[in-house]
């Protein structure tokens, strides 16, 4: 019996394959797709990520997230107020997201197929998308583009988009030093992600809150170098506890490291959203977390309204986007929380939400480095671009006490890595 090769086979399929997608009407050269309904149709990059269709008749807004939406943490934040903004303008904005982008080159590709796709706005949320963002940005301009975190933007359609984290965590190295003390430690653990700007200077305010109520205390560090993981968080969670660190405080999405130390009786801080503590209250002392909503529907409102500037948006804690968990109107603190840390955080607290103490308030001079050497002067506040190292960016004024020091309380023996 003769048998066709496997070859033969398989130009038949691609035939028949061929002439089943001719038979499927395909829109023109420039033609945007878009949905009617809930049906959904994706559009494939290069790196097999689906982009998500536009809706016919709105301002559709695209949000590009670096992780898994998760439960909670900074992409789970991110996304409450993507939701957020879609119920509030539902009449006249429609929201879509794609999940697990990585940064680089597949962020640019699927940033631009987003603006070709026919998105109004595109929301870039993770520091490593920044260059990518602020390209495709040049190549649409009647697209707007939102970079959160970071420092770019140009202006005119793309505008970076951060808020004082570090006050929330001034607060947190206050309630984290509170609870060393009262446990008769003088260690304190921080698990760092990556060191750039806004992390150096979210641990260095937490180190600086923490001296406040422990002045004897320091702070071990760990960086992990990633976003997400929660096997590297749970494991520097471990180098840290078995250093001797009475608190864990990390600035990842997962709950992993409030575990570790809850399991060997120790005590932990979250980080990005208010749930962060839920499954692990009883070891959970509080979260420094984010409200997106209200500042997206400003933003988008600013775009649709013809408002909007491409600039470098940095918002305090008196515009209601930042919280403490167990601080905040209607909740109670955790009951790790010592009794004399509650009303110093909850006056210090209510200085930041009246806008009488802001970001740079926290880093009012005098101020040593970990070593021990004098980094501002007393009397003496930073500038933004202090906080930001900010160094021959167009249209950015250049840092004179640059931040690329790690703040007193700090192990004397930690290098900020470079």
């Amino acid at each position: 019996m003769c048998t066709r090769p496997a070859s033969s086979h398989l130009v038949i399929l691609v035939v028949i394959l061929a002439l089943a997608f001719a038979s499927i009407p395909q829109p023109a050269v420039g033609q945007v797709a878009v949905s009617d309904g809930p049906v959904f149709l994706p559009i494939v990059t290069n790196e097999n990520i689906p982009i998500p269709p536009i809706e016919s008749g709105k301002f559709n807004v695209a949000f590009v997230y670096v992780g898994p939406i998760g439960e909670s943490g900074w992409t789970y934040g991110h996304n409450e107020g993507r939701i957020y903004l879609e119920e509030q303008l539902s009449a006249t904005v429609h929201t879509a997201y794609l999940e697990n982008v990585p940064e680089g080159a597949a962020a640019e590709r699927v940033i631009r197929k987003l603006a070709q796709t026919g998105f109004d706005a595109v929301f870039t949320t993770s520091f490593g998308y920044m260059d990518a963002t602020e390209t495709v940005a040049g190549e649409f301009p009647d697209v707007y583009f939102v970079h959160v975190s970071g420092f770019k933007r140009n202006s005119t359609n793309f505008a970076n988009l951060l808020g004082a984290m570090e006050s929330m965590n001034y607060l947190a190295g206050m309630i984290a030093g509170a609870r060393a003390q009262a446990d008769s430690s003088d260690r304190v653990g921080y698990i760092a992600t990556f060191p750039i700007p806004e992390s150096i200077r979210r641990l260095n305010a937490t180190a600086l809150g923490m001296r406040r109520t422990c002045p004897e205390c320091l702070m071990d560090i760990r960086w992990i170098y990633t976003w997400f993981d929660p096997e590297k968080e749970r494991q520097a969670a471990d180098s840290l506890l078995d250093a001797g660190a009475a608190v864990v405080i990390t600035s990842l999405d997962t709950d992993g490291p409030i575990q570790t130390a809850g399991a060997r009786g120790r005590w932990g801080i979250g980080y990005d959203s208010s749930n962060a503590c839920d499954t692990v209250s009883e070891h959970c002392l509080t979260v420094p977390y984010w409200n997106w909503g209200a500042i997206f529907v400003s933003l988008v409102q600013s775009m649709t309204g013809g408002t909007f500037v491409g600039d470098n948006i940095y918002f305090d804690v008196d515009s209601g986007a930042l919280g403490l968990l167990g601080f905040m109107d209607g909740q109670t603190p955790a009951i790790g929380v010592t009794q004399d840390a509650i009303p110093l955080v909850q006056q210090t607290l209510a200085s930041m939400r009246s806008g009488e103490t802001d970001r740079f308030t926290i880093f009012t001079g005098p101020i040593n480095d970990n070593k021990g050497n004098p980094v501002v002067a007393a009397g003496a506040s930073l500038t933004q671009s202090d906080l930001e190292g900010i160094q021959g960016i167009t249209g950015r004024p250049d840092c004179t006490i640059c931040m690329n020091w790690l703040a007193e309380g700090i192990v004397p023996e930690a290098e900020l890595p470079r």
